[in-house]
Order: C-alpha cells, then structure tokens, then sequence
C-alpha cells in the first residue's frame, strides 16, 4: 500500500491496513486523536481475526474477545468526550450505533467462548462483518469531518408542509384575486 493517497486510491484488504492507513492521515488534534483510537481498534480486531483463524487454542481466542470487548468500550467512551462540531454530525450517530452494534456482537462472541458453544462460529462470523461495517463507519465519520462536514448523506432541512387554508384564508385570496 502506498505511504500517501487519498482512500480510493489503496485498497484496504484487513483490518491493520485500516489501522495503517488511519495512522497516514494528516489532521487537526480531535481528528487525529480519533484517527488513532480508529486505529488501536481496528489493530485489536485484527489480532482477534488472528487469534480465531491460528490453530485452535481456545484460551488465546477467549483472550483476545475479551481484549476487543475492552476496546469497544474504551472507544466508545472515547467517543462521549469528542467536542460537538463532531456531534452535529450525521455520521457521528450512525458510527456510534454500528460501534453499539458491535459491542453487543462481541460480547456474544466472547459468551460463546466462554461457554464453548456449538454457534461460537456464527458469532465470530457476525463480529468480523459487523467490525467492516463499523470501521468503514468510522472512516467515513473522519471524512466527513476533515472535508468540513459537509454531506449529501445528511437529512435535508424538510420543509413542514403547508397547512391546509382555512375558509377565511381562502376567502382573502379570492378577495385579493377580485381586486386584481
């Protein structure tokens, strides 16, 4: 993967090339704080992917679920102490729901784990494809951010619709349209 270059450019194939590409960025202080946090979260994924796909050794995967539950959590309160111009943010909210998400996915996994049970495979299944969508999530909250906040992804201001006129408005009009 190349040192510099916008993220259409590389290809991301694992979670440490998200970590690396997260660390190459350049950015204001909160950005690259978060660009960091990113970036120890996706390491602690790929070390469990890591631990999960190794020969089996059931007491280094527990171990490492449950380093990753502690990571959810340690960003996740991370989170909570970003300043609001990242909370006015649309993609803030869904990266925090995916984050959630995922935390409850990797808490089953670890219970799995621990339990030694026969859907432990399904569960891990289900975190590593919620642990892509939560770093693209994250990805995406940090370009946003750094582009200045500006999305075609955010609600639009709706304009309430317009209340049905009542009989002495619609008389005015029609008054107004005779005077003409």
């Amino acid at each position: 993967m190349a040192a510099s270059g916008s993220l259409s450019q590389q290809t991301i194939q694992s979670f440490a090339d998200i970590s690396r590409f997260l660390r190459e960025g350049v950015a204001d202080e909160e950005s690259r704080q978060l660009r960091d946090s990113v970036g120890v979260l996706a390491q602690v994924i790929e070390e469990a992917v890591r631990a999960r796909r190794a020969p089996p050794d059931a007491a280094r995967i527990t171990r490492q679920a449950l380093a990753l539950v502690h990571a959810v959590r340690e960003h996740q309160l991370f989170l909570t102490g970003m300043g609001s111009a990242w909370h006015s943010l649309y993609e803030f909210g869904a990266y925090q729901s995916a984050l959630r998400e995922l935390r409850r996915a990797v808490e089953a996994w670890h219970k799995a784990l621990e339990r030694r049970s026969p859907r432990e495979g399904g569960a891990f299944d289900r975190v590593e494809l919620l642990a892509w969508r939560t770093l693209g999530e994250g990805m995406l909250l940090i370009d946003m951010y750094e582009q200045g906040g500006q999305s075609d992804s955010e609600p639009a201001a709706v304009a309430a619709p317009r209340p049905a006129p009542t009989p002495w408005e619609r008389a005015k009009a029609w008054w107004q349209h005779l005077r003409r």
